[in-house]
């Protein structure tokens, strides 16, 4: 009796866990928990996305993947940029970066009026661009296997942007027109057009990367994952940006 009674209190126990965790969040928001496949390898271990984020297994198994395509971002040839922007939101979300009320005014999307969003673009927010002090800080938001176009930095009334990266979420491939061509690069969206940029490593989570030389023409590529990048730099002059398309224009 004693032992019937110990093994129903620890089974009543695992359910309210359970139960508890499945309430607190879920894939959808709404407290209700997901499906095996969802994105977690095991419902019943991993109820919802919060419960998964403390099973090493589920972690490993769940990885931001392409939602949205260019038949999204564009209306009539026009370029959506309501989309564009809960698309980023969507990634921020699944990656745990808060959106915060500065992000809500001053982050922005751009396709570089390329006109090809889902492959070449970004999002982005200027945390500081200080012309006096020299200094800038930059979040770079990049959607699976989106591309920032190739471009470089010249000097103007300011010094030729000196840049550094580090990735916090995804990965990115990093381009650099400096250095021998890499074997088995990614396949450049044709709408962007030749690069000049043929060296390139892998950047994952916790690299930090430099521009190899003032001038030189670079650019970033997310894998399928996304990826989201901070950046630091001297100040960062619009006048001196220079892109390998010449149609591109930020």
């Amino acid at each position: 009796m004693k032992k019937n009674w110990i093994k129903s209190v620890a089974m009543g126990a695992l359910l309210v866990s359970m139960a508890s965790c499945c309430n607190s969040g879920s894939n959808s928001g709404n407290g209700t928990c997901p499906k095996s496949g969802d994105g977690c390898a095991n419902a019943a271990q991993c109820p919802t996305e919060q419960c998964c984020n403390t099973n090493t297994k589920c972690k490993k198994d769940m990885k931001y993947a392409k939602k949205f395509t260019n038949a999204d971002f564009y209306k009539d040839g026009k370029f959506q940029q309501d989309v564009a922007m809960e698309a980023m939101k969507d990634m921020l979300a699944f990656y745990g970066v808060p959106f915060t009320d500065f992000m809500a005014k001053e982050m922005w999307v751009t396709d570089f009026g390329l006109g090809d969003f889902e492959n070449v673009g970004m999002g982005g927010i200027f945390w500081i661009n200080d012309p006096e002090h020299g200094y800038f800080a930059h979040a770079i938001y990049l959607l699976p296997g989106q591309m920032i176009p190739e471009h470089a930095h010249v000097k103007t009334d300011f010094p030729a942007k000196h840049e550094s990266w580090m990735v916090e979420k995804g990965w990115v491939y990093n381009f650099s027109e400096v250095g021998e061509a890499t074997p088995n690069a990614p396949a450049i969206p044709a709408g962007h057009g030749p690069i000049k940029s043929k060296n390139f490593v892998v950047q994952k989570v916790g690299d930090i990367l430099r521009l190899k030389e003032l001038g030189t023409f670079h650019f970033m590529m997310a894998g399928p994952e996304g990826a989201v990048v901070d950046e630091w730099a001297c100040y960062h002059d619009n006048a001196g940006l220079r892109f390998t398309n010449s149609k591109a224009a930020l």
